[in-house]
């Protein structure tokens, strides 16, 4: 079987959940011998980095390569250069051999579905988050996702399949009204990675928290930022900042600590190993790599009650945030961990190394996202 994968880059060249997750589903795939067409473009700042792939995984891996293009900025030019990349994409994929099942991320094969008649192939579109289609964080967030809601039905209507994480992201679809098409595969996160035991923090006085990821709006720096505000001379938590954050979104806390942009894993596993507690307050997720990783690393996890978080996170391992209330319910719970007993913590700690062990391995994955391949290609 071959497989054409369609994306806009993989990690670590572009950085990004979705990329991540490419990443990872060209490794996995290639590992049980499935051939993978892999379209994807690298930066100019990031030619030099080495191949994610071993020599072995390159055997089934063929990379084709495609240059972004650059407009002039105007309202949907995010949209437009998207459109442009799927016909970079297309044109290449009309030299290639055809494969058995196309997998589009996002945008990135836009033109594929234009052209479906030609294509004649089974095509599956993963758009992770539908954030479009989730709470907006301010009416400006808002309004550059409005954009996005009529060319993703688009894309929606002409998919023949809909790889979903669950969860909230299913919902969205079903309410769309696509409930036919729906593929539910949760990501995942490599067997290697996983501790054997947490790192229990009942013998520590402070509390390590730990936000992982891009200054974007809907991420919830700035509610974690008011939250901190009424902790700067609490002893009993430190919080750290792993990712670029602007000087303008940095408090001068002895509490607070930047890290800045951590690219390797192993540097990334290493600073998560130190943590307690994974908080991710976004007000609109699809299945966050970063909450995985932190669960493989043995962390608690706060985070927003929004897209397929549910299917990672519950009281066991965790706490959810309510997103219609998201300020006020962080405050609440990072206030309360203060008095609350260091056992219960890691009891959620422990609790996320072992639903991350049972359902979110991508060897477990990778099976249940071939076994519906296979189905798609032969119905």
């Amino acid at each position: 079987m071959k497989i054409a994968l369609i994306t806009d880059g993989i990690y670590p060249y572009v950085i990004g959940g979705m990329q991540k997750h490419s990443l990872l589903l060209a490794k996995y795939l290639s590992k049980k011998k499935i051939f993978v067409d892999l379209y994807h473009y690298i930066p100019e700042d990031s030619i030099e980095l080495e191949s994610p792939f071993s020599e072995e995984e390159n055997k089934y891996i063929k990379i084709i390569s495609l240059d972004y293009p650059e407009t002039f900025n105007f309202p949907g030019h995010y949209l437009y250069e998207r459109y442009l990349y799927s016909n970079k994409a297309f044109v290449k994929f009309q030299e290639q051999p055809k494969p058995d099942f196309i997998y589009i991320k996002g945008f990135a094969g836009w033109k594929f579905l234009i052209e479906k008649k030609q294509v004649a192939i089974p095509m599956g579109v993963n758009f992770h988050g539908y954030e479009m289609f989730q709470q907006w964080p301010d009416i400006r967030t808002g309004l550059k996702l409005q954009l996005l809601k009529s060319p993703v039905k688009y894309h929606l209507k002409k998919a023949d399949f809909l790889f979903s994480y669950g969860g909230g992201v299913s919902s969205i679809i079903e309410k769309l009204g696509y409930q036919n098409k729906i593929i539910e595969i949760p990501s995942g996160i490599s067997k290697e990675t996983l501790k054997s035991q947490i790192k229990p923090c009942s013998n520590k006085n402070t509390l390590e928290l730990v936000f992982v990821g891009r200054a974007e709006r809907r991420k919830g720096i700035q509610e974690i930022n008011e939250c901190l505000q009424y902790l700067h001379n609490s002893n009993d938590i430190k919080f750290h900042f792993i990712g670029p954050v602007p000087e303008n979104l940095k408090l001068n806390q002895s509490n607070t600590i930047y890290h800045g942009l951590v690219q390797d894993q192993d540097q990334l596993f290493s600073l998560l190993d130190k943590m307690d507690i994974l908080v991710c307050p976004s007000h609109s997720e699809g299945m966050p790599n970063v909450i995985l990783e932190g669960m493989t690393r043995g962390l608690a996890i706060m985070a927003t009650r929004v897209g397929a978080i549910e299917a990672m996170v519950d009281n066991q391992n965790g706490w959810l945030l309510d997103p219609e209330n998201l300020q006020k319910d962080l405050i609440k719970n990072i206030k309360n961990l203060e008095n609350l007993p260091r056992e219960i913590i890691d009891l959620k700690k422990e609790k996320s190394l072992k639903k991350i062990s049972k359902y979110f391995t991508w060897e477990r994955v990778i099976e249940k996202t071939i076994e519906n391949i296979e189905t798609c290609i032969n119905s």
